[in-house]
């Protein structure tokens, strides 16, 4: 049977899923009176909720005859990890952008990899339904990235299709009759090349996905490269250095069918499969026959650009929210993770019962955090820190920057121009880009977009848009202005009360409600002032014999603030941490009692 294996890759949130949802629907793999959940590739609980696709996901659709192996990746940066494996499985990619927003940062992103392995994609302009459309100005953006990134004559040549991926349809042309995606599944058919394959060869397949089922434990997906794979034959896995990691037998193969994976009895090469019953394997290992004696080349991974210390929770509250909360079994899930994650790098930090866990930014490691926390998990997490090198010619301190590109409203670019300088960023470019918007490109160290994104939105009224994508290294940037706060900090254990909060809420903004559990060392808002400040949010109101009932009920609470995970991580400063449970995310300082922190502080400033 006659195969084609593709990816289709984007900036986030142009329109990846819903296209596959499509595909999978007019290619006849749902039967007519079948439920199916929107977005049906979105199968992982946080990637529903978000509306963002966190992992990569394969699926397969049958159509006059040829076997489309479709990849459905993600389009944050932050799980650009996810992207470069997928490249390897295929040969040909859909490349879709959004007809209004255009060419964006992750679009450069994809597209470059791809180019750089020599896949010819097609181009789609998504969403040209949207009122504020500009599908051939966008075709021109595409066709200047393309030529600014390198592209072979071959590749510049692409194919162009514009499309509603929610309305189901695509044509070459803008007045086409906008029925179904028959133009797009042809032009996959006839642009899209037939793997190149060698059958008599040896068995082989690198590892690009890692997953766990409940059934079939650990499943290991990838594409055979060469040979055939039979259920029962017999199998050894190398590693990148010809190393045998295990050696066992096929007892597991499927192929994938639509959104299921269906077992058969053997695969041929170019196929895209998936392994079960291996119990060592991981990314990238090459799986093969025992005659094969070379491993197959592994595709390198960009390095993580952040990290932050995942620490057992020790404070007061600890064990009492979560079912797992020792070091060992916070020891184990991060390894687990580190394996079918090749983007995220663990080892074990100076502090004791302490691990550091690197990756591509706030995102994927928040992710990480919320998907520990809904197992059960209590943790605590450290600010997070970019990770710096020294460039061996100079000898210099290099650190990583982002091109970050902004799109806000005409009124608002001043105050957002005004606060990336602060943070050591250096326009490159200003444009209007219709609509009243401008659109604004910046280089900056990443440390400088820590904690800012929340900022950005109450400076641009919810309005603005940040996207950014990993530049390089380039030297240190020097000191950037953090928090300008301080704390406002429990000094007594018990339950918050009205009276307390009420008389408290004048001197900065709260955090909590009342009859919220707090201790020492918690911090329960952030100060008016620029110090932290020690605070008694439990205190009782002196009952009276004159007091007049219902006298408490006229204490209005301006409502706290309250923060996500992630805004959590990005606020706190060096000297606090977040304490995540399954049931609460709260900020503390790292040294609860007071005299820790003072002679912390005066260590820290000796040190400085």
């Amino acid at each position: 049977m006659s195969m084609r294996n593709l990816a289709i890759i984007a900036h986030v949130d142009h329109g990846k899923t819903t296209l596959v949802d499509q595909l999978l629907r007019q290619s006849g793999m749902f039967r007519e009176n079948q439920q199916v959940a929107e977005r049906a590739m979105d199968s992982n609980a946080l990637e529903r909720e978000r509306g963002i696709t966190i992992l990569a996901k394969c699926t397969s659709v049958d159509w006059h005859g040829v076997k489309l192996n479709i990849v459905d990746t993600p389009g944050h940066a932050d799980f650009g990890g996810e992207v470069e494996r997928i490249l390897s499985m295929v040969d040909g990619a859909i490349l879709l952008v959004d007809a209004a927003e255009g060419v964006l940062p992750q679009t450069k992103f994809v597209l470059g990899k791809a180019l750089a392995r020599g896949i010819r994609p097609i181009v789609v302009v998504n969403k040209v339904d949207r009122q504020d459309a500009r599908a051939h100005e966008v075709h021109d953006e595409v066709f200047d990235l393309f030529a600014n990134l390198g592209a072979t004559d071959n590749q510049l040549d692409f194919p162009m299709l514009f499309a509603s991926g929610r309305q189901g349809w695509a044509d070459t042309v803008m007045e086409g009759p906008r029925k179904n995606l028959d133009a797009m599944f042809d032009l996959i058919v006839s642009h899209v090349p037939e793997p190149t394959v060698d059958n008599d060869a040896p068995f082989a397949m690198n590892a690009s996905i890692l997953e766990y089922d409940n059934f079939l434990g650990r499943i290991l997906t990838g594409r055979i490269v060469q040979g055939v794979a039979r259920m029962n034959m017999p199998l050894k896995v190398l590693r990148a250095d010809g190393t045998v990691v295990e050696t066992g037998r096929l007892t597991k193969l499927l192929t994938f069918r639509g959104l299921e994976r269906v077992p058969v009895e053997e695969a041929v090469a170019g196929d895209i499969i998936a392994i079960a019953g291996l119990s060592e394997t991981t990314i990238p290992d090459t799986i093969c026959a025992p005659e094969q004696q070379v491993p197959l080349p592994a595709v390198p991974v960009d390095p993580p650009t952040l990290a932050m210390t995942f620490r057992v929770n020790d404070g007061p509250l600890g064990g009492r929210e979560g079912k797992k909360v020792t070091s060992r079994q916070i020891r184990d899930r991060l390894l687990r993770e580190s394996e079918g994650n090749v983007a995220i790098r663990i080892r074990e930090s100076e502090e004791s019962d302490a691990f550091e866990v690197a990756g591509r930014g706030e995102l994927q490691l928040g992710v990480l955090i919320e998907t520990m926390r809904r197992e059960g998990f209590e943790l605590t997490i450290g600010r997070p820190r970019v990770l710096t090198r020294e460039n061996p010619e100079t000898r210099t301190r290099e650190e990583p920057y982002e091109e970050v590109l902004v799109d806000v409203d005409d009124a608002f670019t001043g105050v957002v121009v005004e606060k990336m300088s602060i943070r050591k960023a250096q326009m490159q470019d200003m444009r209007p880009s219709g609509g009243g918007k401008t659109r604004i490109t910046f280089i900056m160290p990443s440390r400088g977009l820590i904690g800012y994104h929340s900022e950005f939105l109450t400076d641009t009224r919810g309005t603005g848009i940040m996207n950014r994508l990993f530049h390089g290294y380039q030297p240190w940037a020097g000191v950037i202005e953090g928090r300008r706060n301080g704390s406002l900090i429990s000094n007594v254990d018990g339950e918050t009360t009205q009276y307390a909060l009420f008389a408290l809420q004048e001197r900065g903004t709260l955090f909590v409600d009342p009859g919220a559990k707090v201790y020492t060392g918690l911090i329960i808002g952030e100060s008016s002032r620029g110090d932290d400040m020690e605070v008694n949010p439990v205190k009782e109101k002196k009952l009276t014999n004159i007091r007049a009932a219902g006298k408490d009920e006229a204490l209005l609470l301006i409502p706290p603030r309250r923060m996500s995970l992630e805004q959590a991580i990005a606020y706190i400063e060096d000297d606090e941490l977040v304490e995540v449970t399954p049931s609460a995310v709260r900020l503390r300082k790292r040294h609860l009692d007071p005299n820790d922190r003072k002679r912390a502080g005066r260590k820290a400033e000796a040190a400085a």
